[in-house]
Order: C-alpha cells, then sequence, then structure tokens
C-alpha cells in the first residue's frame, strides 16, 4: 500500500541512553586500581628516614684502658753511647793553654753557659785551678758540683769530674799524661770536645782524621 505523502516517516533509534558529545561534558577520570602505593617523597623541609645512630663507645666500667700493641721504644728513650763531636786546635805546648783560653771565650760568646764547660789540663795546671786549691780540696770541688762556672782540673784529678757538654783539653805538656787524659776528656764530653795541642799527638791518642 503506497504511503500517504502527509504520514510521518518514524526512523528506527537505538533505545537507551544517548551518548553525550565529549565537548559538552567532561569525561570521569579514571580511579587507580587498588595496590601498594609507592613511598611518597620527602617533602622539602622535612627529614628523611632516620637512619639508626651507631653505639656509642663506651669506657670500661672500672675506668681501665685496655693496653693497645705496646710500641717500640723510641730511639731519644733508649741510652746512647754517641761519641761527642771533636774540634782540633793545632797549637805548641807552650801556647795550648792560651788557645783553650780562646776557645773557652768563643764558647761562652756563642750563648754557651759557663756551667757547660770543663777545661782539663795535661801539663800546668791553669791558674784558677792552683788558686782555688790552695784554699782546699772541699771548697774547690764544691764549685765543680754548683756547676754554674768554668771549672778547671788537672788531668791527674780530672776523673773526679762529671760529664759536661763541652769539654776543653789543653795538652799542655806531659807526654805521659796525654795518653790517658784525651780518652778520659772524651768520656765526660757529652756533645763537644776541643782539643788544643800538637795535632799528630792528638791523632795518635784519638784515631786518625779527628
Amino acid at each position: 500500500m503506497p504511503l500517504i505523502p502527509e504520514e510521518p516517516q518514524i526512523h528506527e533509534s537505538a533505545q537507551g541512553p544517548r551518548a553525550t558529545p565529549a565537548s559538552g561534558r567532561t569525561a570521569p577520570t579514571p580511579r587507580p586500581v587498588p595496590g601498594p602505593r609507592p613511598a611518597a617523597p620527602s617533602r622539602p623541609g622535612r627529614p628523611g628516614p632516620l637512619r639508626p645512630t651507631p653505639p656509642a663507645q663506651r669506657a670500661p666500667r672500672d675506668g681501665a684502658v685496655k693496653p693497645g700493641p705496646s710500641a717500640p721504644a723510641s730511639p731519644a728513650a733508649a741510652p746512647t753511647s754517641a761519641a761527642p763531636q771533636v774540634q782540633l786546635i793545632p797549637a805548641s805546648a807552650a801556647g795550648a793553654l792560651d788557645a783553650a783560653e780562646e776557645a773557652v771565650d768563643l764558647l761562652l760568646d756563642s750563648g754557651r753557659a759557663p756551667g757547660d764547660v770543663l777545661v782539663i789540663t795535661t801539663g800546668e795546671q791553669h791558674p784558677w785551678a792552683a788558686h782555688e786549691l790552695s784554699f782546699g780540696e772541699a771548697p774547690y770541688w764544691a764549685q765543680h758540683d754548683a756547676g754554674d762556672d768554668v771549672f778547671y782540673a788537672d788531668a791527674a784529678v780530672a776523673g773526679r769530674a762529671g760529664v759536661r757538654p763541652v769539654v776543653v783539653v789543653a795538652v799542655n805538656g806531659g807526654a805521659d799524661t796525654v795518653t790517658a787524659a784525651l780518652p778520659l776528656a772524651r768520656a765526660r764530653a757529652g756533645a763537644l770536645l776541643i782539643c788544643c795541642g800538637d795535632p799528630q799527638q792528638i791523632n795518635a791518642v784519638l784515631g786518625a782524621g779527628v
């Protein structure tokens, strides 16, 4: 049967909710799938996770310190047998005492304390020693023990003198005495031994190369 022109045409449409254009409606935000959450980054000014503090070193209750490995003794602490430095001033037997006096003056001018110096004569006594011994041996050796001035001693009694940093020997005679006096003087010298006299005679006793 032919359709009537005035009869409206019915268009079929899908039943159900109509789709709204995306431009007119905001699409819902997809929800995250439940699961373990990532660790939140630390905020500025907020301390991060605290690290465990290492245990403090505690001293023993009894206050005793555990001995560590023993260190070797220092060379300075051990007794040393180092020989003193030897200086040779050539002089004749007659001029050895004057050379020794000049050496003492140079030592004192350089800053040496008078009590650091011992002078030994192998021949005739120094005038100071002869003068002081005239008052007796007790006051003479008392000045040696005081150690506040240059001390003069004859080689025959120098063995009683103690060690001093500097010993000056005046080889002014006594050929037989020199052999024993020079080694004794070297044993009494703590740092410096000054020998005034014949170089050949001194080298023969103390060794070549002095």
